[in-house]
């Protein structure tokens, strides 16, 4: 069900969904552990946000100071600029402002700055944030925010899952570290997985099935939505634990993996079949086939990724055309895509497989 909520508000262009506090406290906190300087003196940057709601706001605004912040910057889109539309009430926090404007709050982005004591207690937090509207809308793309981007250290928000391809390209564009929510799908974007292939961009720390926030204030749960970073953590360095084949072959949780007497090689690819992350074994140096979910495990010591197996993206690879007889036992079955033979003699293609091989 989570994942057809994710899918169902792709199609939608439904991109109103805020970060739970609790989540995005625990992937920064991950970042802190490993290099507790990572914000010091630093401008941060939370574009695509609704600063009067979101929690990456409050959560930055509250730890300006632990964090020893330079800047902080958040900006929203114009209600009216959404293509999702929802029935719209300006908060108290802005109509109580004596340049509250009724027609700019419609069709004019936000922005929010925090980098001084303004109340004058001696302290830098939440309460000292200044607001005024933007010149334009807040769509991330446009010159006003791209010149924000520019002037910015780091880049941190949960952005639109409709325009989550070209909020990468765009940040690829800065040169910017940055901390971004997205759809775990995402890595088979040919915008997306050059850059986890050739580590400019990993995978972050709390990955998985989350629930977000409507704007009524209901949580909804997404499916396979994962953190992406190009700032380093802890976990990313720690190598996984392996099995041999032969203790895979016998004591693996993969039930389809214990039945059989080795693993499946691909019919298509000198490469073997692994079904998770946890059944790698420790004694083969090969090629193998892992599922998208091995990213949230990847070690880049450990391991070098040599491509991915979806769309026609495996014709660059060297995958073979299958046989066109073959079409008629599975549909599915496409040129530039894994497939093996089962021991009944049906052609199986598993889910999205990324290629993998021990580092030499």
């Amino acid at each position: 069900m989570a994942n057809t909520n994710l899918a169902n508000a792709k199609t939608a262009k439904n991109d109103e969904f805020y970060t739970q506090y609790a989540d995005i406290q625990k992937e920064i906190n991950a970042y802190l552990e490993y290099n507790p300087d990572v914000f010091r003196g630093k401008t941060v940057l939370l574009p695509c946000d609704d600063p009067e709601w979101s929690n990456f706001t409050k959560f930055f605004a509250q730890n300006f100071e632990l964090f020893g912040l330079k800047k902080l910057i958040s900006t929203s889109y114009a209600p009216e600029s959404k293509k999702y539309k929802m029935p719209y009430q300006p908060t108290l926090f802005e109509t109580s402002q004596p340049y509250f404007d009724n027609d700019k709050s419609k069709t004019h982005g936000k922005i929010f700055v925090l980098e001084r004591d303004v109340t004058g207690d001696n302290r830098v937090n939440i309460d000292d944030l200044q607001w005024q509207y933007l010149e334009g809308d807040g769509d991330f793309r446009s010159k006003e925010i791209c010149k924000l981007r520019d002037e910015s250290d780091i880049i941190v928000t949960n952005p639109p899952f409709s325009l989550f391809r070209e909020f990468v390209v765009w940040l690829m564009e800065s040169n910017k570290r940055f901390v971004i929510i997205g759809n775990m799908n995402a890595v088979t974007y040919k915008e997306i997985f050059p850059l986890l292939k050739n580590n400019e961009i990993w995978f972050g720390v709390n990955n998985g099935a989350k629930k977000y926030i409507k704007p009524d204030g209901s949580l909804f749960n997404m499916g396979n939505t994962c953190w992406y970073s190009n700032i380093d953590h802890g976990r990313r360095h720690k190598p996984l634990q392996l099995m041999s084949m032969s203790a895979n072959l016998k004591h693996s949780k993969h039930e389809d993996l214990r039945m059989r007497k080795q693993y499946v090689k691909y019919a298509n690819f000198d490469a073997i079949d692994v079904p998770g992350y946890d059944a790698i074994p420790s004694d083969y140096d090969g090629i193998m086939g892992v599922p998208k979910s091995f990213l949230d495990k990847y070690c880049p010591e450990q391991f070098e990724i040599i491509g991915i197996a979806e769309g026609d993206s495996g014709k660059e690879l060297g995958l073979k055309p299958y046989p066109r007889e073959l079409k008629k036992l599975n549909p599915s079955l496409r040129d530039g895509q894994l497939y093996y033979i089962d021991e009944n003699g049906y052609p199986v293609k598993p889910f999205a497989r990324i290629l993998i091989r021990k580092k030499q």
